[in-house]
C-alpha cells in the first residue's frame, strides 16, 4: 500500500530529521521511499514542510498533493491548520498543541488564529493532538518535540516499535539518542493509553 505522509512544523523543529526516521523505517521494510523538503523562511522561524512517500512499489515523485496525505504530523498547531487540507477525507492528524507566533503576529499585524483544535475536531478526519513539548521536556530536551511525535504517530502505523527504536538510534547524533528514544516512548505510551 502507497502511504504519503506530510511533515509541518517551523525552522529548526526538525521535521527533516522526523522525516529521516520515517525513511529510514520504510526502506528497513523494503520500501521504495521518496522525501522532499520545502523551506520557507526556515531559519527565520517560518514554515517548513516535508514529504515522504513509500510503496511496495516504485515512488515516482516525492510530492504529496493536497488531498492525497494519509497522514499529517503537524510540530505547531497553525500548521496544523495551514495543512489540513493535503490530508485525504478520513486520513489521520498527529499534532503538537504548541503555538509559535509566526512573523505577522510578532509584528502586530495579525492574530494567532482562535478555536483551531475544535476547527479540526469537526473536520472528517482522524484528529490526535498532544503537549509534545511538555514531554520532550520531561525526556531531556525541547528540541525532541519531533521523536515524541514520531513515537505518536509510530503507534498508530503496522511497522514494529523496535524498527522505529532502531531508526532513531541510526538517524540521531549518538550523543542525543537517549533523550530521543525517552521521547520517542512517551509519545508512543502516550497513544497505548488512550486505547
Amino acid at each position: 500500500m502507497d502511504t504519503n505522509i506530510l511533515i509541518a512544523g517551523v525552522g529548526g523543529q526538525g521535521t527533516l530529521l522526523a522525516s529521516r526516521i520515517i525513511g529510514n523505517v520504510a526502506l528497513k521494510q523494503g520500501y521504495d521511499v521518496k522525501m522532499s523538503e520545502v523551506h520557507g523562511m526556515s531559519q527565520r522561524g517560518g514554515s517548513v514542510v516535508t514529504y515522504v512517500r513509500f510503496s511496495p512499489d516504485k515512488v515516482y515523485s516525492p510530492v504529496v498533493d493536497p488531498g492525497q496525505a494519509h497522514i499529517v504530523v503537524a510540530f505547531e498547531l497553525l500548521e496544523a491548520y495551514r495543512n489540513v487540507g493535503f490530508l485525504m477525507p478520513g486520513g489521520r492528524l498527529f499534532a503538537n498543541t504548541q503555538q509559535i507566533n509566526p512573523m505577522p503576529v510578532i509584528t502586530g499585524d495579525a492574530s494567532y488564529p482562535d478555536e483551531i483544535t475544535s476547527k479540526l475536531k469537526s473536520l472528517d478526519i482522524n484528529f490526535i493532538s498532544a503537549d509534545a513539548l511538555s514531554m520532550a521536556r520531561e525526556a531531556g530536551t525541547e528540541r525532541a518535540v519531533n521523536t515524541v511525535l514520531m513515537g505518536i504517530m509510530a503507534a498508530n502505523m503496522p511497522f514494529e516499535k523496535q524498527d522505529w527504536q532502531n531508526a532513531v538510534r541510526d538517524s540521531v547524533k549518538e550523543r542525543f539518542v537517549n533523550e530521543n528514544l525517552r521521547a520517542f516512548e512517551s509519545g508512543y505510551q502516550y497513544i497505548k493509553e488512550r486505547c
